[in-house]
């Protein structure tokens, strides 16, 4: 009886961590869709600017920093590249 207790509970757990996460990527996706268009999504002004961007390369990923010059919201991405194409390397 406390096994399946147990079970149960750590189901339920385990499931919410899931959900957390997959609503925290969801939240991010909105955001990185706000900022490719240069809206700030903390105060909608088109203030938004790339300030760093480390890695990437043809097949890697890249950690890109955004930063807002009117709020100073800061946010980072990890990227994936877009691979090579016609000998250049697009991220």
């Amino acid at each position: 009886m406390y096994t399946l207790l147990t079970l149960l509970f750590a189901a339920v757990i385990f499931g919410g961590l899931i959900w957390a996460y997959l609503h925290h990527l969801g939240e991010k996706g909105e955001k990185l869709k706000l900022i490719n268009q240069g809206i700030c999504p903390a105060c909608k002004n088109r203030t938004i600017e790339m300030v760093d961007q480390k890695g990437g390369g043809c097949s890697g990923t890249a950690f890109v920093e955004f930063r807002c010059s009117h709020c100073d919201y800061t946010d980072s991405f990890n990227i994936s590249g877009g691979g090579c194409g016609g000998g250049s390397c697009r991220v």
